[in-house]
């Protein structure tokens, strides 16, 4: 293995330069984001319920094995997990096609992006909202598609939370893939026609794999942000019928509930899972920077 070569006693002054000017921002974000997930993993140690102040007490890990021994715990989580895989999918699909039409688009390029991203400007509450209208019986211009009131099933409810992630995020999921497509050279396609290649072999052989970094990190912005999914869920369904994801769970025992133990429990718990999601993406895909080679 090469040595690295050793840098200048100019280049060391720079870097130490570098470090400096950047240490006040380091600090001040790790104050910032670190003072609430260390306070956070010290409320999950106690028995802490503000309807009985008087009764906090130190417990250990008692209130990670009440939360993980609950089914309302895992069929929350797996319904999340189901939300994530779909939604996510759904959107890489549609993200792609939209931006290579927002890409390829000869006329008119400026306003197809900005009617594509029409969507993600919108608040997300706002958003629901819209959706929770349209699928009401008697007052929604889409509830006579189907009979009963969707919202108040299993089934319906999913699948109408999952296609209102997917109406306001694939813009955003096309912004990101956008950046891969402008690193895809014409020289590469037009190389590849030349030797024979079809159209999609051009964008299954060519594309994907110069976009590879791009897609990686869109894949794992949307996966950690739908994994932490409570808008759609609070507005169109308040989590009944079984729908209720990992966040409106810890919503419903921190703030409804009142129960700073097991809700700062859960908080932490969905910490970890978006850390692991983060790892896995960045070890396993190579989620880099777009434009760059994973390492």
């Amino acid at each position: 293995m090469s040595k690295r070569r050793r840098l200048s006693e100019g280049k060391l002054a720079e870097r130490r330069l570098g470090w400096l000017l950047c240490a006040p921002a380091a600090l001040v974000m790790m104050a910032v984001a670190g003072y609430p997930i260390l306070y956070s993993v010290w409320l999950s140690l106690q028995r802490y319920d503000l309807r009985f102040p008087d009764q906090r007490h130190f417990i250990g890990f008692d209130n990670y094995v009440t939360v993980l021994s609950n089914h309302y715990w895992w069929h929350a989580f797996w319904i999340t997990t189901a939300i994530t895989i779909v939604s996510v999918s759904v959107e890489l699909v549609l993200g792609m096609a939209l931006a290579l039409i927002m890409h390829r688009a000869l006329v008119g390029r400026g306003l197809v992006r900005t009617v594509a991203l029409v969507p993600y400007g919108i608040v997300t509450v706002v958003a629901a909202f819209s959706w929770r209208f349209a699928w009401t019986p008697s007052t929604g211009y889409l509830a006579g598609l189907v009979s009963g009131a969707p919202l108040t099933e299993v089934g319906p409810s999913l699948a109408i939370v999952i296609v209102a992630e997917v109406w306001k995020t694939t813009p955003f999921m096309a912004l990101l893939l956008m950046a891969g497509l402008a690193l895809v050279s014409d020289d590469l396609l037009r190389a590849a026609s030349m030797d024979g290649a079809t159209a999609w072999q051009g964008f299954t052989k060519v594309m994907l794999p110069v976009m590879k970094p791009a897609i990686a990190v869109a894949l794992l912005f949307r996966s950690l942000d739908a994994f932490r999914i409570f808008d759609n869920i609070f507005v169109l369904t308040g989590g009944s019928q079984g729908t209720s994801s990992v966040s409106m769970l810890t919503y419903d025992n921190l703030i409804r509930g009142l129960n700073l133990g097991i809700g700062a429990t859960m908080s932490v718990l969905i910490f970890l899972a978006v850390a692991l999601i983060a790892f896995v993406f960045v070890k396993v895909l190579g989620a880099g920077a777009p434009g760059e080679d994973a390492r």
